[in-house]
């Protein structure tokens, strides 16, 4: 662990400990009825917890090196990851509900010692109100974590533009994107669950907006079978996202870097993907085309920008309809909206956080302070971005309440 790495982490180890002492305090006050036996019990098993996290820190510390591309990093760091959020989110919730009580009561407490009040009794209110929403979400985290990180949802939705050509009247486009194929290690299972999903809404084309990998190519290796299984009829077509480049990986030299970049671009050729890497293709139905348009990343500081969209367009597009497959919605404000005849971009890359809720007309997700457009639709004038929240997951080995997305974007001509 770098010396800078470390105190950051020794820092948050700190805080996180102080956080676990407030949170015992308060919850000595709902032990406090109990037998002393189930007392004893549940303290041992609330301090077992900061005990693990303090020793899984110390085991990733010393073999991040060893740990960081293969399956056994995986193992570790998503069970670190998971009890780290299921605890600590909802004893934060509670901590600051618990101080809104203390300071309720310290205002209680200087009335009476300045004789502004009456017989005033101690505030406790705060305190159960806390306790019901962490407990709400422990469970919710919890159920996230077991099955909402597999729970597939079909977004279906009807996309209108004038200038499609007639032929693509009712075109069907699956959307799928930020796969994260490592973190689903010994569980070939599930890819094919979701490539059964797929499969059985019979698109006419798939296109896969980037992060098919979490760090190194060989991750795709043991899912290969199951991904060489989508069907489309038109393709499956897909480009690369931050993730890809291996940029998260210290690599021993330059040249190994840019063989796992080769390798994942072989991979995806075996599993039926075509990559376009700042090129177009056209699809034809009966004479009349729409363009398909890949970028490489294209992101904000830090991430990387290998995206040339002038290189893709190219000189084939011509007055085609167009989409644009871009794993960073950045890019759209950046140099798609207003600047291009671009009718549809689709990108993906938030995850929506795995965080959040969305609703009818209403969302929310703490990713939307960094990203504007995270999640959905998003339109401006003729021209359309659609945000994919992500098939797979990654840091975190869960979702709560936002689902892993399949969205279904079928194409109709606007007369």
């Amino acid at each position: 662990m770098h010396s800078g790495g470390g105190k950051f982490v020794y820092i948050i180890l700190i805080i996180l400990f102080l956080i676990d002492l407030y949170a015992f305090r308060g919850l000595r006050h709902f032990l406090s009825p109990l037998p002393i036996s189930v007392r004893t019990i549940v303290s041992v098993v609330y301090w077992l917890v900061p005990l693990f996290i303090l020793i899984m820190t110390i085991i990733i510390g010393q073999n991040i090196g060893v740990l960081v591309s293969g399956k056994m990093y995986y193992r570790v760091f998503y069970t670190f990851m998971g009890v780290l959020v299921l605890f600590y989110v909802p004893k934060i919730i509670f901590s600051a509900f618990e101080l809104g009580n203390d300071l309720v009561n310290l205002v209680i407490f200087t009335i009476r010692k300045l004789h502004l009040g009456g017989d005033i009794l101690r505030f406790q209110s705060i305190r159960y109100v806390g306790a019901f929403l962490a407990i709400l979400l422990f469970v919710f985290t919890f159920y996230g974590i077991i099955h909402g990180r597999y729970h597939y949802k079909v977004n279906r939705m009807v996309l209108n533009y004038r200038n499609l050509p007639e032929n693509f009247d009712g075109f069907k486009i699956v959307h799928i994107s930020d796969w994260h194929i490592g973190s689903y290690y010994n569980k070939p299972e599930k890819i094919m669950g979701a490539v059964g999903r797929i499969n059985a809404l019979n698109p006419d084309l798939i296109l896969f907006t980037g992060d098919l990998v979490n760090n190194v190519a060989t991750e795709v290796e043991e899912f290969l079978p199951a991904l060489k299984q989508l069907h489309a009829k038109y393709g499956v077509y897909s480009v690369l996202g931050n993730h890809d480049y291996g940029e998260y990986v210290n690599w021993p030299s330059e040249e190994e870097k840019e063989s796992n970049i080769k390798k994942l671009i072989d991979l995806q050729a075996s599993a039926g993907f075509r990559l376009l890497l700042n090129e177009s293709e056209e699809i034809e139905i009966d004479g009349q085309k729409i363009s398909i348009i890949g970028v490489e990343n294209w992101g904000l500081p830090p991430f990387p920008q290998y995206g040339n969209l002038s290189k893709a367009l190219g000189d084939n597009v011509g007055n085609n309809f167009q989409v644009l497959m871009s794993h960073d919605p950045s890019h759209w404000d950046a140099e798609v909206k207003g600047k291009t005849n671009i009718g549809l971009t689709l990108s993906g890359h938030t995850h929506g956080m795995q965080f959040g809720f969305i609703l009818r007309n209403l969302k929310w997700s703490p990713v939307k302070l960094k990203y504007p457009r995270w999640a959905g639709l998003y339109s401006n004038d003729s021209q359309k971005l659609y945000v994919n929240v992500g098939i797979g997951y990654i840091g975190f080995p869960g979702r709560v309440g936002i689902r892993p997305e399949i969205a279904v974007l079928e194409l109709k001509r606007q007369l």
